[in-house]
């Protein structure tokens, strides 16, 4: 079982984006690169590692902005590293919440980049939680504000290592947000941390596709499962993608995609991407066919 990985979805610059978070932070490096044909020309899909951390990106155009909606929580143990890294960022990018010392971390900071991926950095507290280096981070706002706990537990029933992690509900109302809504919670499924906050404050944004969780399958009956358990009360959508009854997009894909992607001839790769583009969930027997070729 592969863990959830977070899928990126970028206007024609993943090669400049994956080349810059890969300059990062230690343990950080482009795994692979491959160019898939699609109408009126190739996309560049490219796979690294931040922290350990792994991503999928993708040139999906200009169809699709990420939004803060999704960002990832970066670990830090001294505070000097915070800092480097928070210099890197800034860099072209907007500073949503300045870093400084608050309540909860002794140095942190929230950040959009210069790519519209946002980050929150953090020094670890003396004592905390062990945590990866990077955790993703979900925002439940304006439909879904105030359901953070309700997604959590929705998510920890789907998939069968679920862990719970750390709660900070709100004992009492603050301003639009409910007691009881999270101010912070975070979980551990499918091999990976996630958080879950939620603001009822007003923000302009909530989950879209450009920031989507993919799951990566090695059979049929993983990919039934997945796909049935999270589009209970959502949206299916074409090439595996998924909306979950939260508005959070996942893809629920296939293990052959990306060993086509990864080691295929062109051909192979032409064939495999010709059968999934036609595909709404993945179908693990046809993908297969079409990577031998029918040999």
């Amino acid at each position: 079982m592969l863990p959830i990985k977070p899928h990126l979805w970028f206007d024609n610059n993943v090669v400049e984006a994956t080349n810059f978070y890969t300059g990062l932070m230690p343990e950080s490096a482009v795994i692979y690169s491959s160019a898939i044909p699609m109408p009126g020309g190739k996309c560049d899909v490219v796979e690294f590692t931040i922290a350990g951390q792994s991503f999928l990106g993708i040139n999906g155009g200009p169809g699709l902005k990420i939004n803060p909606s999704i960002s990832f929580m970066m670990h830090f143990d001294e505070a000097s590293a915070v800092d480097q890294v928070w210099e890197k960022l800034i860099e072209g990018g907007k500073i949503m919440m300045p870093l400084d010392e608050y309540p909860f971390s002794a140095r942190y900071g929230w950040v959009e980049d210069q790519f519209g991926v946002s980050w929150q950095l953090m020094l670890r507290a003396e004592g905390s939680a062990e945590r990866p280096a990077i955790v993703p981070s979900m925002m439940f706002t304006g439909a879904v504000a105030g359901k953070a706990g309700e997604a959590i537990d929705f998510y920890s029933k789907i998939f069968k290592d679920a862990r719970p992690g750390s709660l900070a509900p709100r004992a009492e109302d603050a301003g639009p947000d409910k007691a009881g809504s999270l101010m912070y919670g975070d979980f551990f499924v499918h091999g990976t941390w996630i958080a879950a906050m939620d603001s009822a404050h007003p923000h302009g944004f909530g989950f879209n596709d450009a920031l989507s969780f993919l799951i990566t399958c090695d059979s049929q009956e993983e990919i039934d499962y997945h796909w049935s358990a999270l589009t209970a009360g959502g949206t299916p959508g074409q090439c595996g993608w998924l909306k979950d009854q939260f508005g959070v997009s996942w893809q629920v894909a296939s293990s052959v995609m990306f060993e086509a992607l990864k080691h295929g001839s062109e051909k192979q790769i032409e064939r495999v991407v010709e059968a999934f583009r036609k595909m709404g969930k993945v179908e693990v027997g046809v993908l297969e066919e079409a990577y031998r070729g029918g040999e």
